[in-house]
């Protein structure tokens, strides 16, 4: 997004420069998918319904000969004598049958795009065309150019009224390579589309933008130049900003046109005035390079510091296993797990005093028997 605060306007046939303030829709983040989305949608709203014809493919009186011929039954040509007759018909597999699912004329053509999509998009793609990377990685040869947006006074732009003037006047301001690289494009298009009023394909030049009304002499000159297109400031369309989806058109800016973007668009602090109650998108971040960002010794210290307290703290426990841990989570945790180990003991001393009280009460019956026993022991240890 560019930043800087003013723009020059260049006047190679006054030879002098001024400076106007930069519009803030120049500053606006420049978003490639939402260019493309309404690229793709906008590009579809000037088709024109087709379809083929309704009895494509079905003029004929065909019947199937039904079964017991070891042939298919599909709906084949009657009559004989010629190579038609016996011929498979109306189906889509068949040589002059009609199409599967036959095209009709009250197909979709047209898709809606909301008014603030097409805004957006508008806007990044006029930052985009701020960006002298941008501009050089779509293709256009601004080498020579002294500065990107590029500016002309209106003094100079209102002398053109010829296509030779307007062709001097790019060449005093260094465009003339771009229109080189449009020229030697040109080619012949590959398949059948030369044949339908398009023969030829070449590439896009720059894009001339001012506020000149239609039937002034100066559009003309300009537009009669391959590759180059012009534009009202009001007019403005994304299919000419970013032709092909592509952001960093190369355009050429009359000084009235760049002072009129902020009525257009509006600024950070104003709304536009001829959009109700709109401005400008800004962006989220004051810096995009993220990785600087990082890498700055302000967070990095950051970064640093927390790594070093990291570094000291007591490994992760798992509360399942450790009861410190569980105690963090749960401060009764500690109570429960008394009290389920009081409840154990007492269980099993339970356990215990009934063992015991079964053993005395088996020794109480059984004593009788055993005395005399113990008896006669005793006298054979003596």
């Amino acid at each position: 997004m560019a930043s800087r605060p003013l723009v020059t306007v260049q006047s190679p046939l006054q030879k002098k420069t001024s400076t106007v303030p930069l519009p803030d829709v120049f500053s606006a983040p420049i978003r490639n998918d939402v260019v493309v989305d309404v690229h793709t949608r906008m590009n579809k709203n000037h088709r024109q319904p087709y379809a083929v014809s309704k009895a494509a493919g079905e003029q004929t009186s065909a019947e199937s000969w039904g079964t017991g011929r070891a042939v298919s039954r599909i709906p084949r040509v009657p009559g004989g004598g010629t190579h038609r007759s016996g011929q498979g018909a109306f189906g889509n597999m068949c040589r002059g049958g009609r199409m599967f699912a036959p095209t009709k004329v009250w197909r979709r053509w047209h898709i809606k795009i909301s008014k603030g999509q097409r805004r957006y998009a508008t806007c990044s793609a006029l930052a985009a065309s701020a960006l002298a990377p941008l501009v050089m990685a779509r293709g256009h040869r601004v080498e020579k150019i002294k500065e990107v947006p590029l500016v002309i006074a209106d003094a100079d732009f209102e002398t053109v009224t010829k296509t030779k003037q307007a062709l001097a006047l790019l060449a005093a301001l260094g465009a003339s390579d771009d229109l080189d690289r449009v020229r030697d494009s040109r080619n012949i298009r590959c398949g059948k589309g030369k044949a339908r009023n398009r023969r030829y394909v070449q590439r896009r030049g720059p894009l001339v933008i001012h506020t000149k009304e239609r039937g002034t002499g100066v559009i003309p000159a300009f537009r009669n130049i391959p590759g180059v297109d012009v534009c009202n400031v009001n007019r403005l369309n994304l299919l000419q900003l970013a032709p092909g989806g592509h952001v960093g058109r190369f355009i050429i800016w009359t000084e009235s046109a760049l002072k009129a973007l902020n009525s257009v668009f509006g600024t950070k602090d104003a709304d536009s005035t001829q959009k109700f109650g709109y401005r400008p998108p800004t962006g989220i971040v004051t810096t995009a390079d993220i990785g600087r960002i990082i890498n700055s010794t302000e967070v990095q210290s950051v970064l640093r510091a927390a790594q070093k307290r990291q570094a000291f703290k007591p490994q992760k426990r798992n509360p399942l296993t450790n009861i410190g841990a569980m105690v963090k989570l749960n401060p009764f945790a500690l109570t429960q797990k008394r009290r389920a180990k009081a409840a154990a003991d007492k269980g099993a001393q339970k356990r215990h005093n009934k063992v015991r009280a079964n053993r005395r009460f088996v020794e109480q019956l059984l004593a009788p028997s055993i005395a005399p026993l113990r008896g006669e022991d005793e006298k054979q240890s003596f």
